[in-house]
């Protein structure tokens, strides 16, 4: 079958590509290595934590043999202290996107984290908080009265994100508290209204869902594989090799709660039955992001041929 030549010309139509997304356990992962075998493509993953080396089992990275089926893109790029966002992905990505284009390659964007691909595909405005001034004062007061006091600080000018930021998340904390001093506004606001500039490629995005009940119980059998796989083992690696629990990564989904357990604040039973917990409410804020996106088209995860058979018609599209 022909595959139309991606144009990658300022004057010409925007780059195809396809996206991948729905909520963590949905089956993305799977959804994408398919289509992009049976269609000459390559996955850009769209993971905020798939980025950072030694970090495998707690961000259900494709397995060894599926990157093999199919060339995988932003994944293992950086070190777990190395700092990394949504605009360095959307610019690494874009690059990415332009070489494949060149190569008559379809690119798929697999992945979901929705701010993520919404800098990669829209493009985004926030201003830079990185005040040298403000930036050393807040770390020195995170130092001396701990993230709990920059906490309630953020939740006096900022309730949205303190609500989502985690309590000793101390980077968030800090870049959210920055945000506000520099600008007078919030960064919940500076996300919510961030600049959606015209559309950077022409996208078909399909989401993948499926009954509440069932995505829970995939998530909690997700949880005990990982557990079961050595996942407590990776985290206490990297805190070994000096990747300490105040790191952003570190106090991610999953690696916070094996830290808790490590370090005793929690029992093993508690750790999982809030893993598990967090996981769940994690699914929840991602369907509700990405469906407010009118131009997802959503589908069952054992949908491949009739996904494949849209994405077809979309690539063929004159």
């Amino acid at each position: 079958m022909l595959y139309p030549k991606l144009k990658e010309n300022n004057n010409g139509p925007s780059p195809r590509l396809v996206l991948v997304c729905g909520p963590t356990s949905i089956g993305k992962t799977s959804m994408g290595v398919n289509l992009a075998q049976d269609i000459e493509g390559e996955i850009i993953s769209a993971d905020s934590m798939q980025v950072y080396k030694h970090m495998d089992i707690g961000t259900a990275k494709p397995a060894h043999a599926e990157q093999r089926l199919v060339p995988h893109h932003m994944i293992d790029i950086i070190e777990p202290d190395d700092s990394f966002d949504a605009a360095r992905f959307a610019k690494i990505a874009t690059k990415i996107i332009s070489e494949l284009v060149s190569q008559n390659k379809t690119p798929f964007i697999v992945g979901g984290t929705g701010l993520y691909i919404k800098a990669l595909l829209h493009g985004f405005s926030i201003t830079d908080p990185a005040d040298p001034e403000i930036l050393s004062r807040l770390k020195r007061e995170a130092e001396e009265d701990g993230p709990d006091f920059l906490h309630k600080k953020l939740r006096g000018c900022d309730k949205k994100s303190a609500d989502r930021i985690h309590p000793n998340d101390t980077f968030r904390l800090i870049r959210a508290l920055a945000v506000f001093e520099k600008t007078g506004k919030s960064i919940s606001s500076h996300h919510e209204n961030h600049m959606f500039r015209k559309n950077l490629f022409n996208a078909l995005k399909i989401g993948l869902d499926i009954d509440r009940d069932k995505l829970y119980q995939r998530i909690n059998i997700r949880v005990d594989e990982m557990l079961e796989n050595g996942f407590l083992d990776e985290v206490k690696k990297l805190l070994e090799m000096g990747f300490f629990e105040n790191l952003k990564p570190m106090k991610s989904l999953g690696y916070r709660h094996m830290v808790d357990y490590i370090q005793r604040r929690h029992s093993w039973e508690e750790s999982v039955r809030l893993m598990k917990r967090d996981t769940r409410r994690y699914a929840k804020r991602q369907l509700t992001w990405f469906r407010a996106d009118p131009d997802i088209l959503w589908v069952k995860p054992d949908s491949f041929a009739y996904v494949k058979e849209k994405v077809m018609a979309f690539l063929n599209k004159k």
